[in-house]
């Protein structure tokens, strides 16, 4: 049974549509974990679209967090940076909710959101996830689990596709039809994202089913270019069932012990990894991400951004961006080992333009290779997306608005820059969390917190971050790192086009 520490006092009971909850008043907030949105997707519900929880009748104490779903562990060279939390058991689709503790507060904007991960890491207990600054600052703000990896994203005979995008619509609906009684206004809900969130928050925006669940949606460090093609999606499971010994069926899965599974998907991606042969992988050759959403043509229709591209989602609100030095985080391992040839190799592969190699030489500032690839695959997987994407609506005259995150953290000697997720922690105002000065380092700078999650608070209460949508000029707000604080016309705009045919 959970217990509730001395300092903390249990909230009054909140009727939900499956039964009545009690949380924790925190520093004046009311806080509620690990409220289930879906029943437990085991036993005869695995690899089924979620189902409606069993209802409860007594008050449900949601005073810690919820069971985390099953997941691989992070790969080491990043697992001292990016906390994973494991919470055993089986009821593992549930959410987090914090508001401020007032009854009287109510019609407040809602935040929810998605957590990242490669679609096969990450949860909600995540500690730079606490949503308290957001209620403190009158916004509600909700986080979800969703199912990863091969329960969540494995393309299966028989089985419903995208089950752990489907998790997240059911969470959204929850919120629907839930949060009025948390204080929150459900017709002005956001919908908020890093890496595989921001590619599941446009993905969803691209989905039927979601239509109506958001009015605006904030992606870091992703966008609507990343899913598989059917024929891909088989060719893993193909390969999983093979390593496994099994065959590749829902079935055959299904019989495998889930640690005996996880580890398979682990060897899957490494082998995956030392040779992405595209003849053999497609596009998971490029990205490296072995379970992405599927276009199955029916839960979702095409390649998110070509749906958006074609009007789908046209009237939701868009803020976009991504940080300086994403993908620092997964080469400072090898940078020093990449040489000159292996770069202009990766650049004429992902056809960017003959001079390539220069420009980013020229606006790196340096000739090491390494740094010239961490540019350039920073570009070519997280920053040209979200231009894309900023643009395909801009052509439906739908304005967005575009940031660039270049604080860069002193940890590891400075190794990392301004690297992938560094952002999030800013964006929450949580630079205190537990765990999460690994990345932050010892003293980062709280006034940077203070402005980007005022934009993301401004953001998901009016649609106005605080600069004009990107447009013509291409407006950029840059947060940390150079120009800290100014919106620039069109930056970066030679390593832009170097990526013409992106």
């Amino acid at each position: 049974m959970t217990t509730t520490p001395e300092s903390e006092t249990l909230t009054d009971v909140v009727p939900t549509t499956t039964g009545p909850v009690r949380g924790t008043v925190q520093h004046g907030l009311a806080v509620y974990r690990g409220i289930p949105y879906a029943a437990p997707p085991f036993g005869p519900l695995r690899f089924h679209a979620p189902a409606p929880h069993e209802p409860w009748i007594e008050p449900r104490a949601c005073t810690a967090y919820g069971a985390t779903v099953p997941k691989p562990p992070y790969r080491e060279s990043v697992s001292d940076l990016l906390p994973e939390p494991e919470i055993p058991g089986e009821d593992c689709l549930n959410l987090n909710v914090w508001r401020p503790e007032d009854p009287s507060a109510t019609g407040l904007p809602v935040f929810v959101w998605v957590h990242g991960g490669a679609f096969q890491n990450g949860s909600s207990a995540v500690p730079v996830y606490d949503g308290a600054a957001f209620a403190r600052d009158g916004v509600v703000a909700v986080t979800i689990n969703y199912r990863l990896g091969v329960d969540g994203f494995a393309h299966l005979p028989g089985a419903v596709d995208n089950r752990g995008l489907l998790d997240q619509i059911a969470a959204l609906e929850w919120v629907r039809d839930n949060i009025a009684r948390f204080g929150g206004d459900p017709d002005n809900v956001t919908i908020a994202g890093e890496s595989a969130g921001a590619m599941s928050v446009t993905t969803l925006t691209a989905m039927p089913a979601a239509r109506g669940l958001f009015r605006r949606v904030i992606a870091q460090s992703g966008a609507g270019h990343y899913a598989l093609r059917p024929e891909t999606a088989t060719k893993v499971t193909t390969a999983l069932a093979e390593e496994l010994g099994v065959e590749p069926t829902t079935e055959g899965l299904a019989a495998v012990p889930i640690p005996d599974l996880l580890a398979a998907h682990d060897r899957l991606g490494l082998r995956i990894a030392g040779n992405p042969d595209p003849a053999q992988w497609g596009e998971i050759a490029a990205n490296m991400m072995i379970f992405e959403p599927v276009v199955d043509g029916d839960t979702l229709p095409g390649l998110p951004y070509a749906v958006l591209a074609a009007g789908e989602g046209a009237d939701v609100d868009l803020l976009i961006g991504s940080n300086d030095d994403e993908h620092a985080l997964f080469l400072y391992p090898v940078v020093g080992g990449i040489d000159e040839a292996r770069v202009r190799g990766t650049l004429a592969a992902f056809r960017a333009t003959p001079d390539a190699y220069e420009t980013y030489v020229a606006q790196t500032g340096s000739d090491r290779p390494g740094d010239v690839m961490t540019a350039a695959l920073t570009d070519w997987f997280f920053r040209m997306p979200a231009i894309r994407l900023t643009e395909a609506r801009a052509a439906l005259g739908k304005p967005s608005h575009v940031y660039e995150f270049g604080w860069k953290t002193p940890v590891m000697g400075g190794v990392l820059g301004a690297c992938h997720a560094l952002e999030i922690a800013f964006a929450f105002d949580t630079i205190d969390a537990p765990g999460g000065r690994g990345m932050v380092g010892d003293a980062p700078p709280q006034a940077l917190a203070d402005d980007m999650h005022a934009a993301w608070v401004a953001f998901a209460s009016t649609g106005d971050p605080g600069w004009p949508a990107y447009g013509d000029a291409r407006r950029t707000r840059r947060f940390g790192g150079h120009d800290d604080g100014a919106v620039l016309d069109d930056p970066d705009r030679e390593r832009r086009e170097v990526w013409a045919d992106r």
